[in-house]
């Protein structure tokens, strides 16, 4: 009897404004696979397992295994397709394998892709997360290859057949967290230009330095947002201070037309019921945590990317919880 079983991810927001790498938040719109494992009979040549792809962007995404972190999925838009797409794979590989790895085992491993933990981890936990990266000594990161710097767009020009079927085994422990807590009436309104910005494009905008006061800005605002956005009721007033960066938003503007006129003209003074405003991840969407009012933030957003000649889409999505894989029958 062949076995069918589903995948499903969230997607995420990371740097949540002053959080640059650090913090990530889980959100309700999801990665599915839907994964179908036929019988297999000993004397009968091996049938591959089936993968169907639902949900928005299922039509995007590129099926030639090298281009493709088993849903490499193209949006751009700075809510962690990628990251859901390494979750994904992880999970199937250990249901596959039957391997029934811990979380902490399937973080390692989703990080030897992944070398930034904000999202994977956030994809993979649920909920509003920090997290860091165990230093490896240089044996470590050696025998297990671990990456430093991004995840390439595709395998090697000279990859075949063979290439990664004898993938080293990550170090112990990689990536480390804490969820943190977060009120139960704030919401997300992400707005999402129509247009896609590549994580690595945004990251050369970045420069290599930064200045003891700029760093010093963040830290102070992301001691105190990681708490104030788990009190009862929320306070908008310390909030929207506690989102703001000096570390990404400052240098990721010019690609993103619109961008400080959004985060600095829609505030709680103009728009009740708004907490905070930020880039969501890499960009090009902007994340506004909110109570209550969200179209009229939405719709003010459209009005400011309009002037540009930029349209928008935009939906309200409440804090997920993480991964599950769900059995079916057949």
């Amino acid at each position: 009897m062949s076995r069918t079983f589903t995948v499903r991810v969230p997607a995420t927001s990371a740097n949540i404004g002053p959080g640059f790498d650090v913090v990530g938040l889980s959100l309700s719109l999801y990665l599915t696979l839907t994964v179908t494992v036929p019988q297999q009979s000993p004397d009968a040549p091996f049938v591959p397992p089936s993968i169907t792809y639902s949900g928005e962007g299922a039509d995007e995404v590129p099926l030639d295994a090298y281009k493709n972190l088993t849903t490499r999925i193209p949006f751009g838009r700075g809510l962690g397709s990628s990251g859901a797409a390494v979750i994904a794979g992880v999970l199937l590989g250990n249901e596959l394998g039957g391997l029934k790895l811990s979380t902490e085992r399937l973080l390692d491993f989703a990080l030897m892709v992944e070398r930034h933990p904000d999202n994977v981890t956030a994809a993979l936990v649920g909920g509003f997360v920090g997290s860091y990266l165990k230093e490896l000594d240089e044996r470590d990161t050696q025998a297990a290859s671990v990456p430093l710097s991004e995840v390439l767009p595709e395998y090697p020009p000279d990859a075949g057949e063979e290439w990664g079927m004898d993938p080293p085994v990550p170090p112990l422990g990689i990536g480390h967290y804490i969820r943190f807590g977060w009120s139960s009436s704030i919401k997300a309104v992400a707005i999402i230009p129509r247009f896609e910005l590549s994580t690595a494009k945004a990251r050369e905008a970045l420069p290599l330095q930064y200045s003891r006061k700029d760093l010093v800005f963040n830290m102070q605002r992301l001691a105190v947002l990681t708490t104030a956005l788990g009190q009862e009721p929320p306070d908008p007033n310390l909030i929207y201070e506690a989102m703001k960066d000096r570390v990404h938003q400052p240098y990721r503007k010019a690609l993103i037309p619109g961008l400080p006129e959004v985060t600095s003209s829609i505030t709680p003074a103009t728009h009740a019921g708004l907490l905070g405003i930020c880039l969501s991840g890499a960009g090009p969407t902007i994340l506004a945590l909110a109570t209550n009012g969200f179209e009229a933030i939405a719709e003010g957003a459209r009005a400011i990317f309009r002037e540009k000649g930029i349209e928008i889409d935009w939906r309200v999505l409440e804090v997920a919880g993480g991964c599950s894989v769900s059995e079916s029958s057949s």
